[in-house]
């Protein structure tokens, strides 16, 4: 009997971030007053070389729909270690790119982005820009051919004669892109980057096909995201520009994606990428795409999972989570503020901030300085701001920590940096953000402060939209209820 070994894809998620706070920032302070937040300095550096792992502290509103979330450069990584240079991660490099990320992201805000991507050619090179990445520590296999605990498949389901196997992924969450992508074989270095993981095999799924050139599948990815076609296998071709010196190109497929017990996608439409552009984090294997467009995640599970996906972005010694769906229990409480969308550029999350407050004062600008919008997105790294905003912020932050002076030198666009060395701990002043609706954020020190400095910048111009950074979203469950129009926040959720 012929015995043949059938290969899944198992994606072990990322969420991009700066991870290079300390898990223990912000947690039991000490309120020498009721507006201020005392830590260890230690708290407010890179991880420590000898933090720790202390697993999963994940309490998700959704008690199915649901995978543990990693930092990729803290020590509950599976993609890094102790000896490699990944745990000390570049605050600089980071903020570089976060710089070209949130840039490119304005440019599809503000112009028609038609053509993004389409008849970019893919030239493998490498560059030491380094970005901020979560991960899924157990998450989604592509094929039913899983032979883990994190496959709904049963023996009775597996054809005679056949093994099944399963191959762990590790992916980026983007927030702000569409398409979902893995390296596939054919993948030969250095069009393809190496990875953690053995790159995956479509010959090995029984559930793997490509998708026709004339399919409406194909034709989702329009022009945005499109790239031709085989001419000798009417296959269809995708590319996408990320627009920060990273793309990816391949072969359009289904195969179908467990992601959980319970999270089970059939036909599910991804990239089988065969080259990419630039250097992705991490040694990670792709992309899991979560925007507002067809073809992301999100909308591929709209009707299974209500239109709506959460997450929660841990503190680098712990674990977050990524959940598809609302809430199941009407207890949970959330703050919602509306969802804004853009009819020309459905990808992006918008919300609306409306004050600040800092030390227990709210900051004296006027509301149309708010009214570009922000995009919520898992990517940015710091919350960047109006100039008026963050003018304001700047020197009511600069007035609380002057016992603290004089300024270190900036680093890259945060201005507002200081040298604590002389200090066994720190009183930093608290800080919230209070959206349309109410909804606020009620910031620790580790969403405060990144490597010691101010972990806010301003926008380019007055009329360029702003973004909330997911250094300010740690900790906090965001839901994008997509459906219901709103983004929820829930604290300490990790």
């Amino acid at each position: 009997m012929k015995v043949s070994t059938l290969q899944s894809l198992l994606l072990v998620i990322i969420l991009s971030s700066s991870c290079s706070l300390s898990a223990n920032a912000g947690a039991g302070d000490h309120h020498e007053h009721k507006h201020f937040m005392v830590v260890p300095t230690s708290s407010l550096k890179h991880i420590p070389e000898d933090a720790a792992c202390s697993g999963h502290k994940v309490i998700p509103s959704n008690g199915t729909a649901w995978v543990p979330m990693n930092c990729s450069h803290g020590p509950c990584s599976s993609t890094s270690s102790r000896a490699s240079e990944d745990i000390g991660i570049d605050v600089d490099d980071m903020l570089l790119w976060d710089q070209l990320r949130t840039s490119y992201i304005r440019t599809q805000l503000s112009a028609d982005i038609g053509s993004v991507g389409a008849g970019i050619p893919i030239i493998a090179r490498s560059t030491t820009v380094s970005n901020r990445d979560y991960m899924l520590s157990s998450t989604a296999s592509v094929g039913t051919n899983s032979g883990t605990s994190n496959s709904i498949e049963k023996s009775d389901q597996t054809p005679p004669g056949e093994h099944h196997a399963t191959m762990s992924q590790t992916v980026v969450v983007d927030t702000s892109s569409d398409i979902p992508w893995v390296q596939c074989l054919p993948c030969p270095i250095p069009q393809c980057h190496l990875q953690k993981d053995p790159f995956y095999d479509p010959a090995k799924s029984s559930t793997f096909a490509p998708i026709t050139c004339g399919s409406p599948a194909c034709k989702v990815l329009g022009s945005s995201y499109g790239n031709g076609c085989s001419t000798t296998t009417d296959e269809c071709k995708y590319i996408v520009n990320y627009g920060d010196g990273k793309a990816t190109t391949g072969t359009y497929v289904t195969d179908t994606l467990t992601m959980s017990p319970t999270i089970v996608v059939k036909d599910f439409r991804f990239g089988c990428s065969h080259a990419v552009r630039g250097s992705f984090s991490n040694q990670n294997a792709g992309i899991l795409a979560l925007g507002g467009r067809r073809g992301s995640l999100l909308q591929q599970t709209a009707e299974a999972y209500g239109n709506a996906f959460s997450y929660c972005i841990p503190q680098p010694s712990s674990a977050g989570f990524l959940s598809l769906g609302g809430p199941v229990e009407a207890s949970l409480k959330f703050a919602h503020t509306p969802l804004i969308k853009n009819k020309h550029t459905p990808t992006f999350y918008i919300v609306h901030l409306e004050a600040i407050i800092v030390a227990g004062k709210q900051l004296s600008v006027p509301p149309t300085a708010f009214a570009t919008g922000a995009v919520m997105d898992s990517g940015a790294v710091v919350t960047q701001l109006p100039p008026p905003v963050y003018a304001a912020l700047r020197t009511a932050f600069r007035s609380a920590m002057a016992a603290y002076g004089p300024l270190a030198a900036p680093v890259r666009n945060l201005d507002t940096c200081y040298d604590f060395t002389r200090f066994p701990e720190v009183k930093v002043p608290k800080v919230s953000l209070v959206f349309a609706g109410g909804a606020t954020l009620e910031l620790d020190p580790a969403s405060i402060m990144l490597d010691g400095c101010l972990a806010f910048a301003a926008t380019p111009g007055e009329e360029s939209v702003g973004f909330i950074g997911n250094v300010q979203q740690q900790t906090y469950e965001v839901l994008y209820d997509v459906g219901g129009g709103s983004v929820g926040f829930r604290p300490a959720a990790c």
